[in-house]
């Protein structure tokens, strides 16, 4: 039985067809539930007998619990396991990107998506720069190659990035949140952050319950001074961006070094904190392969994105100044 196909063929116009023949309320004019409701009992009394035998509708449930699995993909496992996902996200996306009770969760999954492609594409290349030989003495030398990065598919990541577009929400965002990491002493550039937390959706959500521009987790929102209720103040742009450079603040204080801030950032700072300690490393390079497949490629993305939003590369990052 296949559940999410369906969302790929014309099924999704022929439920939107009979909808709209029996009189009943538009996709617009009714809630998330109502039109769950509407199309299953569509789906029930309408469609051929051969498609309800090859084809069932994904409950609420059933996304919910992909949504959870490729939550866990990330966290568990290697590249190439993490990798195998992305046909299944791929179906997962489309079907949410319909259904308004997961509408935050777009961003999210969009974002393990794209890093399910790039472990795809990562497989098939050395994970570190490899600098070129120098050449021999001779009478005119040429220019030094640049220098790597160190930072394991970041060039990968620069190519994925070199045309892509920033988000339609960027551009209002983006001087609240600059304004925000400049008060706190953190490099503006940083901002770009955002972009891949949550493509600067201030209501993206993720299945573990990390929310806001930042995906700040509930414990970490609260340790930040941040109110969960009665209003979340993790969808508030400026209070989590004020938020979210603090704590890059206090995670360079601990590591000194900002590619394993971010690797902080995503994994946690205990997990990367004795990861260094069990491996006897000192930089993200020395411990990429022991962490999370999501975090492997998500330390080179922001910092890819930061050089093509903004032109710095990774060690042109400045170390927190004074607020």
């Amino acid at each position: 039985m296949k559940v999410l196909r369906f969302l790929r063929t014309g099924l999704g116009v022929w439920a939107v067809g009979l909808v709209r023949a029996e009189n009943a309320p538009t996709p617009a004019s009714a809630d998330a539930g109502e039109l769950q409701a509407m199309v299953q009992q569509l789906w029930e009394e309408h469609a051929p007998a051969e498609l309800k035998a090859e084809y069932e509708l994904p409950t609420t449930e059933q996304l919910t619990a992909w949504l959870n699995r490729i939550e866990v993909a990330g966290r568990e496992g290697d590249l190439a396991a993490f990798a195998a996902y992305a046909p299944e996200a791929r179906a997962v996306l489309a079907a949410i990107r319909g259904l308004p009770e997961f509408a935050d969760y777009a961003e999210w999954a969009g974002e393990r998506l794209d890093e399910m492609e790039a472990a795809g594409e990562a497989l098939g290349r050395p994970p570190v720069s490899v600098p070129l030989p120098v050449p021999a003495p001779g009478p005119v030398q040429p220019p030094a190659p640049p220098k790597p990065s160190g930072v394991p598919f970041y060039e990968l990541w620069r190519s994925r990035l070199a045309d892509r577009r920033p988000p339609e929400r960027a551009e209002a965002l983006l001087p609240a949140v600059k304004a925000a990491f400049a008060r706190e002493g953190v490099p503006v550039a940083l901002a770009w952050l955002a972009e891949v937390e949550s493509g600067f959706n201030p209501r993206a959500l993720s299945p573990a319950g990390a929310k806001g521009l930042f995906q700040l987790m509930p414990g970490t929102a609260r340790a930040l001074g941040l109110a969960l209720f009665p209003f979340d103040q993790r969808t508030d742009p400026q209070r989590s961006a004020q938020a979210a450079a603090a704590y890059l603040r206090k995670l360079h204080a601990r590591f000194g070094d900002w590619p394993l801030v971010l690797a902080a950032y995503n994994a946690g700072e205990g997990r990367v904190a004795r990861t260094l300690e069990a491996q006897g490393a000192k930089d993200f390079a020395g411990i990429f392969r022991q962490l999370p497949p999501e975090t492997r490629l998500y330390v080179p993305k922001v910092l890819a994105t930061v050089r093509v939003r903004e032109g710095l590369e990774p060690g042109a990052l400045a170390v927190p100044g004074s607020r």
